[in-house]
């Protein structure tokens, strides 16, 4: 068998196996962690302090992730100028560290600005709701 052959075999049941898992739940109606039913319960103190997580994480990032830069660039530029090639790698690790730096910051400030969105979301959808609910608790009472 070639690799290719193998290889697409592989895949095959990878993604039969895949399938399987993500049409169906156990016979026994468990999910994996909750044990119980299957629906998701977050609540809106979780979400905020997910999102305060990410914030502090963000915070403390941008300040301990930059400490080396300035001495990484200087080394960089000192030895480029001394003529040694050295110089050029260290350079690249340096801009490699800042873009991937600014990608983690960015996720950082995603998390946390979706979940406060998600929190305040949620706050207004149960207004409503309850709002859209006050008419037919009325209307029960005058069923009774």
């Amino acid at each position: 068998m070639t690799f290719e052959e193998e290889w697409a075999e592989l895949r095959t049941a990878a993604a039969q196996r895949s399938a399987m898992q993500l049409n169906s739940i156990p016979a026994d109606g468990g999910g994996g962690g909750g044990g119980g039913g299957g629906d998701l319960v977050v609540n809106r103190d979780e979400l905020g302090a997910i999102g305060n997580d990410a914030y502090g994480l963000r915070v403390r990032l941008s300040k301990e992730g930059d400490l080396a830069r300035p001495s990484t660039f200087a080394a960089a530029i000192a030895l480029t100028n001394g003529n040694f090639a050295s110089g050029a790698a260290v350079l690249k690790v340096h801009d490699f560290w800042q873009t991937h730096l600014k990608t983690l910051l960015d996720s950082c400030a995603h998390i946390s600005n979706h979940l406060d969105y998600t929190k305040a979301q949620h706050a207004k959808d149960e207004v409503k709701i309850e709002g859209d609910m006050a008419p037919i608790s009325k209307l029960t009472e005058y069923m009774k």
